[in-house]
């Protein structure tokens, strides 16, 4: 189950810089329409996931939300440190590991402090 998050955020981070709309908008196959279509429906799903909640249970599903993006930008940049050799590439990877890496403690952190669970 974990895996299939890492995996849900990948997507959701691809979308997040653009390449869904991008492929959405400026594709002509319809291989490459069903695929930006396919990853703007996994960006909705994960804020939907947020929709008419409120309270303690929309925070709690920001944080579970927000630990899998999370999660799965970890795993994209360990990807750019196995394959690129950029520098510029390589760094960014290094900051986006050790900056998301921390707020996933802390998110973890404060789901246990408030949830309990």
């Amino acid at each position: 189950m974990k895996q299939a998050h890492i995996y849900t955020a990948i997507i959701f981070l691809t979308i997040g810089f653009g390449t869904g709309w991008y492929v959405q908008k400026t594709s002509t196959s319809t291989h490459e329409n069903m695929t930006g279509m396919s990853m703007q429906h996994t960006m909705d799903g994960m804020t939907d996931g947020l929709a008419n909640k409120t309270g303690d249970a929309f925070d709690e599903a920001f944080l579970n939300e927000m630990i899998i993006h999370h999660e799965g930008a970890v795993s994209m940049a360990q990807m750019v440190l196995a394959q690129s050799t950029r520098p510029e590439l390589l760094t960014l990877a290094k900051n986006i590991i050790t900056a998301q890496t921390t707020e996933i403690d802390m998110m973890q952190n404060w789901k246990q402090t408030w949830f309990k669970k």
